[in-house]
C-alpha cells in the first residue's frame, strides 16, 4: 500500500453534553501512537503515511468513543492517493498557493 494524505474526522452521537473536545483530545492522544504524522483541524484530522497504517489508527480511534461511553459513534474517512508521486500535506497546500 501507497503513502497517504487522510482526513479522519470521529463523531460520538448521543452525548450527554453538546461539548466535544473531551472525546476529539482522546482521538488526539491515540493517534500519537501511530507512525502517522498529524495536524488538528477545526473539523477533523489529517493524517499523512502509510495507507495500512492510516486504516489500523482509523480502527484504533472508532472504538475511542464507545470506550468513554457513547452507544453511537460516525466515522468518516477520506483518502488522497497517488501512484505517480508522493504525496504530503505540505505539498498540496504549497501546490495551491502558488497558483493563489
Amino acid at each position: 500500500m501507497g503513502h497517504v494524505v487522510a482526513e479522519l474526522v470521529v463523531v460520538p452521537l448521543g452525548t450527554a453534553t453538546p461539548g466535544l473536545s473531551p472525546y476529539v483530545a482522546a482521538v488526539e492522544k491515540a493517534l500519537e501512537g501511530f507512525d502517522l504524522k498529524t495536524v488538528l483541524t477545526p473539523m477533523g484530522t489529517v493524517v499523512e503515511g502509510e495507507l495500512d497504517e492510516v486504516l489500523r489508527a482509523l480502527r484504533a480511534v472508532h472504538e475511542i468513543p464507545f470506550q468513554m461511553g457513547a452507544m453511537r459513534v460516525s466515522t468518516s474517512l477520506k483518502i488522497d492517493e497517488r501512484r505517480d508521486r508522493r504525496l504530503s500535506m505540505e505539498g498540496k497546500v504549497k501546490a495551491v498557493r502558488e497558483k493563489l
